[in-house]
């Protein structure tokens, strides 16, 4: 054991020298080009991104407004799901922090009489036969909600906000709100899916996700082929969106707060800043998601406690203030005002629109990491993962909102540009928006902080950016088969978007990365649909342990 390490170890550093001569090499080169570096990467990126922004957003034509087929999809699906359970989005809410704080742990080692009969094999061993040999997940329940609340509480939480009320006013908040509490049941069932259908290896190494409940799923339902081409839509879109919204977004934004609060403009800067993040980056990827998930479990409460401190120092400092903001959340979600394009609907599309990016409740990405969780009860997990929406959307959110919004009481932007996702500076007429925007609400209360909101916007895309490699990895394997340079590929590629994000435009990078994570939808739905009644299966043989437990 005692050589295995020490070879792992060697591996291991080498691996991080080559990570950081290449990272270097790279800086190198790109330095050299000169003047309108960023901007030929941006010019070059931009058709893509406005190429499939197209092609996914495809809408029809309802309240004589485009809708988007995706929004239409995503949200009845979740409001489906919130029915058919009976909101168990609010009824086993308290049961969904008690799985976390780990009450019932001791279930795990007691035996499950009424676990259904779906064993997989998977490298000639019964998957049944490795949980008795405790090899049951990587993470505990904490873990793994660690490392997927930091894949959606991140960037979406503080960038995303201010370009939905960029664009839709404070009325984008009130729906955002909604699409988080009717995403908090769509988030349950696949993450309950995730667990019920992963592979775990002889090693303890778990593999789950979409790509798994979709073809394992849908084969035991005797749909075998419908099955194969959806896991490898899912798993082939997930690459993508790994690459886009939890990468080259991440990156972007942070990047930009780096630039504006410490004075680094530069032709060349973003490029140069994206390097930096892809070396910080790849030194932790290596280790896969149990180092992950040591980092996030770290990172995710201090930088949440941070920011979540700081709004609510806001709020409470600016108590007289907070009932407008609400009146005008709840106002302009049905009236919103006339520089508004759209109206009422255009108004819902965008809070539905960014409450998905922020959350990604529907899209499956999470339910990769909730797979990775030590539990033998699917439907535990599904449990814990019906707390991402709140916190992220009902919460964090909408924190944001009412510090933007409280910001612009005395008008001190305009809403309502559609077009670029910037709101205008009424003081200056310059535009700025996304992270930028919320940096600004935050100073304008809190002299000085940006520097503070700064950092902790690096720590949230440096978290986000970690888990998203490790979805993107999972889908990847799940095309190309399990192997070290197979995934070392993929990280390499995976890095090359943490540059490529960090140097493109606001606009450029929200096209791409919106389209990305919702084009998920499509595959993610039309499973999640159809594998339902295994999630109530697996929901009351949970409940049942825990009552015989009591």
């Amino acid at each position: 054991m005692r050589n295995n390490n020490v070879i792992y170890t060697k591996r291991h550093r080498r691996m991080h020298k080559r990570i950081v001569l290449i990272s270097f090499l790279i800086t190198w080169t790109m330095a050299g080009f000169g003047q309108g570096l960023d901007d030929k990467i941006n010019d070059a990126f931009m058709p893509v991104a406005v190429a499939w922004e197209n092609l996914v957003f495809t809408s029809l034509p309802l309240f004589g407004l485009q809708i988007p087929i995706v929004l239409i999809v995503l949200l009845g699906g979740a409001t489906f799901f919130t029915c058919y359970f009976g909101f168990i989005n609010i009824r086993k809410f308290p049961t969904a922090i008690q799985v976390v704080r780990g009450k019932f742990d001791d279930l795990e080692s007691s035996p499950d009489r009424n676990k259904p009969d779906n064993i997989h094999v998977i490298d000639g061993d019964i998957i049944d036969t490795i949980k008795d040999e405790s090899h049951q997940g990587e993470v505990n329940h904490f873990q793994a909600l660690a490392t997927a609340v930091s894949g959606t509480v991140g960037l979406g939480n503080i960038a995303m906000v201010a370009v939905a009320i960029s664009i839709g006013g404070p009325g984008a908040t009130f729906w955002m709100i909604v699409a988080g509490l009717l995403g908090m049941s769509s988030k349950f069932v696949e993450c309950t899916l995730g667990v019920a259908y992963r592979e775990i290896d002889k090693n303890g190494r778990v593999y789950g996700g979409p790509m798994y409940y979709l073809s394992k799923g849908l084969r035991d339902r005797g749909m075998q082929k419908l099955g194969q081409i959806l896991s490898t839509c899912f798993a082939i879109l997930c690459v993508g969106a790994s690459f886009g919204g939890g990468n080259a977004f991440q990156s972007n934004q942070a990047s930009a707060q780096i630039i504006q609060r410490f004075g680094l403009e530069n032709s060349a800067s973003g490029t140069l800043l994206g390097v930096a993040f892809a070396i910080l980056v790849g030194i932790v990827i290596i280790g896969g998601i149990k180092r992950i998930a040591r980092v996030t479990e770290k990172i995710v409460p201090i930088m949440a406690v941070l920011y979540v401190a700081a709004a609510l120092f806001i709020i409470l400092a600016n108590i007289e203030y907070v009932d407008n903001a609400i009146g005008l959340i709840i106002s302009e979600a049905f009236t919103p005002r006339a520089t508004i394009t759209g109206g009422f609907i255009g108004v819902m599309i965008q809070g539905f629109r960014r409450a998905a990016f922020s959350n990604e409740a529907g899209a499956g990405s999470a339910a990769i990491a909730h797979s990775a969780v030590n539990t033998k009860y699917a439907a535990s997990e599904g449990l814990v993962g019906l707390l991402e929406p709140f916190i992220d959307t009902v919460v964090i959110c909408t924190m944001t909102a009412i510090v933007i919004v409280m910001f612009n009481v005395d008008g001190a932007f305009i809403y309502g540009n559609v077009n670029n996702g910037l709101a205008t500076i009424v003081e200056t007429g310059e535009q700025i928006g996304g992270v930028n925007l919320t940096s600004m609400a935050f100073d304008s209360a809190i002299p000085g902080f940006s520097y503070v909101l700064a950092v902790a916007v690096v720590l949230f895309a440096f978290s986000t950016m970690l888990s998203w490699s490790y979805y993107g990895l999972q889908s990847w394997t799940f095309l190309f088969g399990r192997g070290k340079r197979v995934e070392l590929l993929f990280k390499g590629i995976f890095l090359l978007f943490t540059v490529l994000g960090a140097a493109v435009t606001l606009d450029a990078v929200i096209k791409f990365s919106d389209a990305m994570i919702l084009a998920l939808v499509f595959p993610n739905m039309i499973g999640l649909l159809l594998l339902f009644p295994r999630v109530r299966t697996e929901l009351r043989t949970f409940l049942a342990a825990i009552k015989r437990n009591r």
